[in-house]
């Protein structure tokens, strides 16, 4: 009995491995989120360079996207395999969620700007537009002529010409030795409509609370003088409230289209209801389902050519068409047109183009251009454009730089073309001349055309493009997704954020010749510019 041992001890288990670091495969999928988030933002410009589709907004969203999954790594990583003790990680598990659920019970996106950074409020803010009540009319009633011409007229979109230049007057050079001079400022109804002017009078659109204007101000002191309305509001939280397209002044009357597809003819000298089209209800459509297929507003502006008025029309996608025509008189439908290839509308305005000696209506539909024949409507050329009126907008017009060609722009990685479209032996013949998708990138705004070369905001900043050949002359100056309109040799710059710059219209260099604050919050309404007196507005 002695020579038997006592069994030696069973090993002690060994002790777990504490976690208070993420493991291998937690940290390389952090590190790589935070990685790719830095190389991305500081080299946005090259990358940008060689995938024209990389612009802000995609830079945003994926900067969002990657920083939530390192952040959701860490957070499961923490409460499911580390090592802190269980109380602190059961805490953890609760109150992540718990602030973030409060957090967005007691506040809500109410929009984003142009690189879809978003915009916060506490939920049940009444918004800007809801706060505003009818138009009041103070004093006596002032006596409106929109009959009368005068040659400092405005009178629709992108101003006489349609394309977004004039030549002149003269702008000083430097804002401080002459500072403009604010004449007054009013609160409106939210929209991103622009102003007409004729006469000295400035027609617009706004949204106030469920009710979308039509209103008349006296230019030189901002007084209301009419307004009428309808039962209609358009709004999503991307693209904002209120109507997008900017009145067309003709002849005493003022046409209007509204977001949800309601064309109205006023009396320019009262503001009464002369006639009216509803299009939602003439092609059968419910406003869900509309903006749906339309997912940002009906932004046409009325386009006046002879005895007709004419605005994009759309429809249903097996039966849409890309425009209607109104007799301007009796709002009786002369013709629809683009019918029988269903071209569904973007949000661009119609022009009246002579190509090959023809005068012809131009539009950019959603992923097609199409030239139409004035009396009739009938197509007589089209050509591919890639856009989708619920996804990769197509918002910027077609403009004609000479020797029958237009050149072309749109955001989203598109880019620029430059076709050709002649009438050769009978049949229309167009051909792409040059392509260039890393320039030009207009999301929501249009270039103005200046001595052969093209200036506009190109993913938020001012760039200058040889149009013959596509090619960037310079690219500077961050104004965001705002507004350029040319005048003479100078351009006015509206930025995003409500800052006002003056910019030398050289293709040699970038010169900002100076640069004021005029409006805060998002701008994305067109300048309108009367004589020496210019009108600014935004959603508020």
């Amino acid at each position: 009995m002695s020579d038997l041992k006592p069994k030696p001890a069973p090993p002690a288990p060994p002790s777990p491995k504490l976690r208070y670091f993420p493991g291998k495969v937690a940290s390389f999928l952090i590190v790589f989120c935070i990685l790719a988030i830095v190389i991305t933002r500081l080299g946005h410009d090259s990358i940008a360079a060689r995938m024209p589709g990389f612009d802000d907004a995609v830079l945003n969203l994926s900067t969002l996207i990657l920083g939530f999954i390192a952040t959701l790594t860490l957070f499961l990583w923490f409460v499911i395999r580390s090592s802190y003790p269980g109380l602190v990680r059961l805490l953890t598990f609760l109150a992540v969620p718990m602030s973030i659920g409060v957090f967005l019970y007691f506040f809500e996106i109410v929009g984003v700007d142009g690189n879809m950074f978003p915009r916060w409020a506490p939920r049940g803010t009444k918004r800007a537009d809801a706060k505003l009540g009818k138009v009041a009319i103070v004093g006596e009633p002032t006596k409106v002529d929109l009959a009368t011409t005068t040659p400092t007229d405005f009178p629709q979109f992108l101003g006489p010409g349609r394309n977004n230049y004039l030549s002149g007057p003269k702008l000083a050079d430097d804002w401080t030795a002459t500072p403009p001079k604010e004449l007054w400022r009013q609160k409106i109804g939210a929209g991103w409509s622009a102003f007409s002017v004729q006469n000295g009078f400035a027609v617009t659109m706004e949204q106030r609370g469920d009710e979308e204007w039509v209103t008349c101000y006296e230019v030189a002191t901002g007084k209301p003088v009419w307004g009428h309305s309808i039962l209609a509001r358009h709004f999503n939280v991307l693209g904002g409230v209120g109507p997008r397209s900017t009145p067309t002044l003709h002849n005493g009357k003022v046409y209007a289209l509204g977001a949800t597809g309601v064309m109205r003819c006023l009396d320019g000298a009262t503001g009464k209801l002369l006639w009216k089209d509803d299009l939602l209800a003439r092609y059968e459509l419910e406003q869900i389902r509309a903006e749906e297929i339309v997912m940002w507003g009906r932004a046409g502006s009325p386009l006046l050519v002879d005895n007709l008025v004419v605005i994009p029309a759309g429809g249903p996608p097996n039966n849409s068409r890309s425009l209607i025509a109104y007799d301007q008189t009796t709002g009786e439908v002369a013709w629809e047109g683009g019918k029988r290839q269903c071209r569904q509308i973007s949000y661009a305005s119609p022009s009246l183009i002579t190509l090959s000696g023809q005068r012809q209506i131009v539009i950019v539909n959603e992923d097609t251009v199409t030239g139409h024949d004035i009396k009739t409507g009938g197509e007589l050329w089209s050509h591919d454009w890639p856009g989708k009126s619920n996804g990769p907008a197509t918002s910027s017009q077609t403009h004609f730089v000479g020797n029958d060609q237009l050149l072309l722009s749109k955001g989203y990685g598109t880019g620029s073309e430059l076709i050709s479209v002649k009438l050769e032996q009978g049949q229309w013949e167009v051909s792409s001349l040059e392509q260039n998708p890393r320039v030009l990138k207009t999301k929501f705004t249009n270039v103005t055309i200046i001595g052969g070369h093209a200036y506009g905001l190109s993913d938020g900043v001012l760039e200058c493009v040889e149009i013959a050949t596509l090619k960037p002359t310079w690219k500077r100056g961050r104004y965001g997704h705002g507004q350029v309109l040319g005048v003479g040799n100078k351009i006015l710059v509206l930025g995003e954020s409500g800052e006002l710059a003056l910019v030398a219209a050289d293709p040699e260099e970038f010169r900002e010749l100076s640069k004021i604050q005029v409006l805060t919050g998002k701008t994305w309404n067109n300048l309108c510019l009367t004589g020496k007196l210019l009108l600014l507005r935004n959603s508020e």
